[in-house]
Order: structure tokens, then C-alpha cells, then sequence
């Protein structure tokens, strides 16, 4: 069920009014995770059992790794084969072929390779497997301390409220087919008995607002452009609308993947839980340390945590950090789909950000703030390394995005106006949206008046384009990872 489908529009508001229709947790959760199965399985019910075992897995293995009284090998046993459970169903969804390409030998990949190759991809698969595995480390860390919110179970009751838990927060909706990610440590103490006065109604609705507006009139509206940056179609087009369309599609895809984590934020408020943030204006970065610290920060966050430390993270020298830095971005690029331009597009981020590092130290120099001239250079070349990059994600073939390159050298005529100015509008609410956040220190002396009415302006022209200026709807860009 897509978040801008008119089913969605009658399942949100029954979702709600049950929700607090009862005021026990049990009730709450329990209807919640009910509601969630439910739109997971809207358009393919055969993806339920695959969410449900997924769930009841990592259920059974953090209550052995959190309950009292196991032994240490039992726990390290539990704790190897949840992992092993965890990577093998996504290596075997989303990397069988690539991994069968790799391994088998020619007469065997001839024979295996078109089922290998036809294994469906169920939506959001990275993103609650990711969430179990947080759940499996969190508990084995914790120990019989347990997680906070999750404590260790001994009781029968404790038990099955322990395996509720671990289903709500698997399958909990707004988050559950693209993120945010969120860790088990930033979700279970939230859990507990909501109540309409605690709902913060107002910030619900503004993220609702931004999110919806980011999605469907600035991402919609640019793919319909963007769709232009397609195999053998971008060849005939002019160097200044191949240049200008690498901007357009980093411009939708931030409003794309930001407006679906916003309207997740929304969505969750409403019931009262609150989503990390994934997104803090990436394009003002001055720096790709700085980007990675703004885009994806949930997926940022998990692979800093639960790879990059434990690899050794900067602990053994400088050598080491530029290993791991690299490791883990190629690693990153991978997770978004089995193809090698995303393992280029990771690598080509691991080498910008071990060169950073090595720069930055070299010349024993901080890392680049504040917007003097310079940082507003660094922010312009930092935007256009990164929007050149994304190509790889529009052109999965790594030999079109070669022939995209050599296009934008070779191609001249005149540029096509009509589809520059489209971008130019639809672009310009992302610009606004972030110029708006660079600003934030010269605004912070307005009268409080003044800038309500101007944010109250802001929201209702916001809500006005949604209704008459929406593009045609699309599957949100991320699902497809």
C-alpha cells in the first residue's frame, strides 16, 4: 500500500480511531501490528509470511540472548545463527543472482541462472532485516540487562508480551518499506499506553504537509523529466539538458526519499512514537564527511554502528580507518542493489571519504564550516560530486553511465527550454527548503509572531499545490531497495 494511495486514505484514519478506541498497550499494539500486516500484504499478501518469520526469528533469538540463565555458548550459538538468518534471507533475495553470476561456473549459471534471476525483491527486505539485526546485536550486548523496553522474560505473559514487542517493532508501518531505520534502543521504551492529549497533532500534521509536498508535487513532477536520463533516449539530447538533468534527478531524489522519511515522521506522531530523523538537508554540506552525516543519517548511523566500529573503525591507524571507511561504503553502495554501478557509486564515496581524511590531516586542517565564500564553494562542488554520482542510480548499467558521460562531452545543439524550465520550478522548492535551513541563525532574532504567520503561510501554500499541482503518482524511489 503506497503512503499516497487513495486506499491508504481510508486505512489511515480506521487505524487511528482504533488505535485509540482502546487504551490498554496490549490493545494498541496488538491492533497496530495487525494494521501493519495489512498494509504490508495490501498488494502481495505471499510477502506477509515473510515479515512474520522474519519477526518471530529474531523474537526467539534475542528472548535466549536477553533471558537469564543461558550459558555462554548457548547465547553465542543463538547469536551466529540469527545473523546467519538475517544475511542468508537477504543475500538470497536481493544478491542470489549476482552471487550465482560470481560463483557458478558457466554451464551451471546457464542452467540456474534465469531462476536465480527471476527471485522477486520484497518491498523493504534491507530495511527490516537491518532492524533485526540492531534487535540481535542490542540484546547481545545487553545481556540480561536487556533492551530498554524489552526487559528479559520469565514469565509465560512476559514471554508473549516479549514476542509482540519485537513484532510491532518489525512491522510497525510507517517505517516498515523504507525507513527510517530505526534501532531496537531508539524504539521499545517508546512502547506503552497512548492517549489522544499526549499526541502532538500539530507537529503530525506539518510533517504530513512537508512530506506529502516534497513527494507529490516536487518528486512526481521532476520524474516526469528525469525520466528522461534513460538508455538510448539521453543520447540525442543537448550537453546543457544532460548537465542539468544530473541536478534535477539529485533535486527529486532528496524530495522523494525525504518526503517519504517525513511523511514517516508524521505518520508515527500521530500515534505517538517518534522516528529518528533520516535526512538534515544533505545539500548544504561542505564536505562528503559532512553529506553522510546528513543523508540516510539512520543508515549512516546503523553501518557506523554495527560494521564500521566493529571492524575496527579509526582504533589502528590511519591505514586501517581508510580500509574501513572504504569497506563499509562499498559495502553501503551494495546494500541499495545488486548491481556494480551501486558497489561504484559506494567505493567512489569510500575513496572521497578516505581522501578527505587524508587531506584534512595532512594539512592538519578542521573539517570545513560556516558560510564565508569558500564554504559556499565547497558546498556548490560537494552538490555537484555527489548529483554526478547519482547517475549510477538511474543507470544501473554502468556502460550506459559511461556512454552518459561521453554524451555530455560530445552532444552540442541548442537546449531544449521547455524541460529547463520544468526543472527550474520544480526545483525550486528544494533550493527554498534548504536556503531556508542555512539561514536559520540570521532568523533566529524575528519576532515569534512573524514567523508563525510566515510558516502558517509556508504549510497552507504547501497543502493548496498538493491539491492542485500534484504530479502523476509514482512508487516511492527507495522501495526498490
Amino acid at each position: 500500500m503506497l503512503f499516497v494511495s487513495w486506499s491508504f486514505a481510508v486505512f489511515l484514519p480506521l487505524v487511528v480511531g482504533l488505535h485509540f478506541l482502546g487504551r490498554r498497550q496490549g490493545w494498541q499494539v496488538g491492533w497496530l501490528t495487525v494494521a501493519s500486516f495489512v498494509f504490508y500484504g495490501w498488494a502481495d499478501p505471499r510477502l506477509v509470511p515473510l515479515l512474520a518469520l522474519s519477526a518471530l526469528v529474531n523474537a526467539v533469538a534475542s528472548q535466549e540472548l536477553i533471558a537469564p540463565g543461558r550459558s555462554p555458548a548457548r547465547r553465542r550459538g543463538v547469536f551466529a545463527l540469527a545473523l546467519i538468518y538475517n544475511l542468508g534471507v537477504l543475500a538470497f533475495f536481493k544478491y542470489a543472482a549476482l552471487l550465482g553470476r560470481l560463483l557458478l561456473p558457466a554451464g551451471l549459471w546457464s542452467q540456474w541462472g534465469p531462476w536465480l534471476s527471476g527471485i522477486p525483491l520484497p518491498v523493504g527486505i534491507s530495511f527490516f532485516t537491518f532492524q533485526g539485526i540492531s534487535l540481535v546485536v542490542d540484546a547481545w550486548h545487553a545481556s540480561t540487562k536487556g533492551v530498554e523496553g524489552l526487559p528479559p522474560p520469565v514469565t509465560g505473559r512476559q514471554v508473549g508480551l516479549h514476542y509482540l514487542k519485537v513484532t510491532f517493532f518489525k512491522a510497525f508501518f510507517p517505517q516498515l518499506v523504507a525507513g527510517p531505520i530505526v534501532k531496537a534502543s531508539e524504539f521499545f521504551f517508546q512502547i506503552g499506553p497512548k492517549r489522544l492529549r499526549q499526541v502532538d497533532w500539530e507537529g503530525a500534521v506539518r510533517l504530513l504537509i512537508l512530506g506529502y509536498f516534497l513527494k507529490m508535487v516536487v518528486a512526481d513532477n521532476l520524474k516526469e523529466v528525469t525520466a528522461e536520463i534513460r538508455y538510448p533516449e539521453f543520447r540525442e539530447l543537448p550537453r546543457v539538458n544532460l548537465i542539468v538533468l544530473l541536478y534535477a534527478f539529485s533535486f527529486q531524489i532528496l524530495a522523494d526519499f525525504g518526503g517519504y522519511s517525513i511523511i514517516a515522521m508524521g505518520l508515527a506522531k500521530l500515534f505517538g512514537y517518534e522516528l529518528p530523523l533520516n535526512f538534515n538537508h544533505p545539500y548544504l554540506s561542505r564536505s562528503i564527511t559532512e553529506f553522510w552525516r546528513r543523508w540516510h543519517i539512520t543508515l549512516s548511523s546503523w553501518l557506523r554502528e554495527y560494521l564500521y566500529i566493529p571492524l575496527g573503525g579509526n582504533r589502528h591507524g590511519s591505514l586501517a580507518t581508510y580500509r574501513n571507511l572504504f569497506v563499509v561504503m562499498f559495502l553501503g553502495g551494495l546494500w541499495h542493489g545488486a548491481a556494480w554501478s551501486y558497489a561504484v557509486w559506494g567505493s567512489a564515496h569510500g575513496l572521497l571519504l578516505a581522501g578527505e581524511r587524508f587531506f584534512l590531516k595532512q594539512h592538519q586542517q578542521a573539517a570545513p564550516t560556516g558560510w564565508s565564500p569558500g564554504g559556499v564553494a565547497r558546498a556548490l562542488l560537494t552538490f555537484s560530486i555527489v548529483s554526478l554520482l547519482w547517475l549510477l542510480f538511474k543507470l544501473p548499467e554502468f556502460g550506459h553511465v559511461v556512454e552518459y558521460a561521453r554524451c555530455i562531452v560530445r552532444n552540442g545543439g541548442a537546449p531544449k527550454v521547455q524541460a529547463l524550465y520544468v526543472i527550474a520550478v520544480f526545483s525550486t522548492p528544494v533550493v527554498l527548503w534548504e536556503l531556508w535551513a542555512a539561514t536559520s541563525g540570521w532568523r533566529a532574532g524575528w519576532n515569534e509572531n512573524r514567523r508563525r504567520w510566515m510558516m502558517a503561510g509556508a504549510y497552507a501554500t504547501m497543502l493548496f499545490l498538493i491539491v492542485t499541482n500534484s504530479g502523476s503518482p509514482g512508487d516511492f524511489i527507495y522501495f526498490q531497495f
